[in-house]
């Protein structure tokens, strides 16, 4: 009789680079975390060896800092500054390009989607729901965008369920992780305990189902699971953040003219900092870039409402304060995009607090808000 396909199956570091053989011989170009610059980066790898093994993350508001663990785990931290929005929706990006013909016209040229099959490993349960919110952004409504349709439709997403939280995460709260749930080919789970260093994968789609059944290694014990299971609750109980995603929008909507945002606009730089960090902002602009030989191109960028040149109109910035360009972006951020998306635009992953430079943390400014609030009431 032959035996079932496991569902879950335990695999060591062996049968990890298994995986990553196997997808090399599919055509699968492997995005993965990298220690570099004293940060975790993603960035291309071939190997096991090049993931960043014994480190670990602190974080707190304005702070980031990698330290050693005292294991060897290779997924033992937790997000760092990059976000996978840097390979499907690209920081910088030519659209078409014009040249200027010998009898006076011109001649328009597309420019050819680049759109390379890339295996995206260690993804955060965070990450995938900001992978979704783009996804609806740019490929959920009437007008496609067809440079990032062709490249999210040639990623295959290999995610990571969480085993630690920094100081700054608040996923639990945002209701996206830390466990994975959904969105994704294959899932691990890392433990390291006596038993040693060891990792559960779990298939999530009929790719990641092929790929779980060419691995080596036996179907995960009962112990395993719940070890897993257990370790994402500690992960969820240990993150300290808090903010009541429901009744944000309504409580920042009646709140626009606070006292508070007055106070946070004299600390923030308007540096834009947080929406590069940030794995669902979107915004961009065009520019048109031209040569002496008569070529030009246009070329879509990342911007930043942040930038006051972000919302220039004819008589001139339509928010020209500080004050005002961040009430744009957290209100933005936690409510209206509830009525453009159908969500909040906020996955909880924390870069935004990490990686402000004067360490604005949004949910404090949420908290300030609503300690204040009326509720409505006159």
């Amino acid at each position: 009789m032959q035996e079932p396909p496991h569902t879950v199956k335990l695999i060591d570091l062996a049968g990890l680079q298994a995986l990553f053989d196997a997808l090399t011989r599919r055509g699968y170009e492997i995005v993965g975390p990298v220690h570099r610059d004293g940060a975790i980066v993603y960035d291309r790898i071939d190997a096991v060896a090049e993931l960043p093994a014994g480190w670990t993350d602190q974080q707190a508001p304005g702070s980031y800092r990698l330290t050693r663990r005292d294991d060897d785990a290779v997924f033992g931290y937790a997000v760092g500054p990059h976000s996978w929005k840097r390979y499907l929706f690209p920081p910088r990006q030519t659209l078409f390009s014009v040249q200027r013909l010998d009898d006076g016209g011109l001649s328009f040229k597309p420019e050819p989607i680049d759109a390379p099959k890339r295996a995206f490993i260690g993804v955060r349960a965070c990450e995938l729901a900001a992978i979704g919110v783009q996804d609806r952004v740019f490929a959920g409504g009437e007008h496609v965008d067809p440079a990032y349709a062709a490249r999210r439709e040639a990623v295959l997403l290999v995610a990571v369920n969480c085993a630690v939280a920094a100081d700054t995460c608040f996923c639990s709260a945002m209701d996206t992780g830390p466990a994975v749930r959904g969105g994704h080919d294959l899932v691990l789970t890392e433990l390291i305990d006596a038993a040693g260093q060891r990792f559960l994968v779990e298939a999530g789609s009929a790719l990641g189902r092929e790929l779980l059944a060419g691995l080596p290694g036996p179907a995960a014990s009962a112990d395993d699971i719940a070890a897993a299971g257990a370790q994402s609750q500690r992960v969820a109980a240990g993150q300290t953040r808090r903010i009541d995603a429901a009744a944000v929008p309504a409580l920042l909507m009646r709140n626009l003219q606070h006292p508070r945002w007055d106070a946070v606009a004299q600390r923030c730089l308007s540096c834009a900092n947080c929406t590069l960090a940030c794995p669902t902002c979107f915004c961009s602009s065009n520019q048109e870039v031209t040569d002496l030989a008569g070529a030009a191109h246009r070329e879509r960028h990342w911007d930043s409402c942040f930038n006051v040149e972000f919302s220039h109109l004819g008589h001139g910035s339509v928010r020209d304060s500080v004050k005002a360009r961040y009430r744009q972006w957290l209100t933005h951020k936690l409510a209206t995009w509830h009525e453009q998306f159908g969500q909040s635009g906020c996955v909880g992953c924390g870069r935004c607090i990490s990686w402000c430079p004067v360490g604005i943390d949004l949910t404090e400014e949420v908290a300030a808000i609503a300690a204040s609030d009326a509720g409505g009431r006159p």
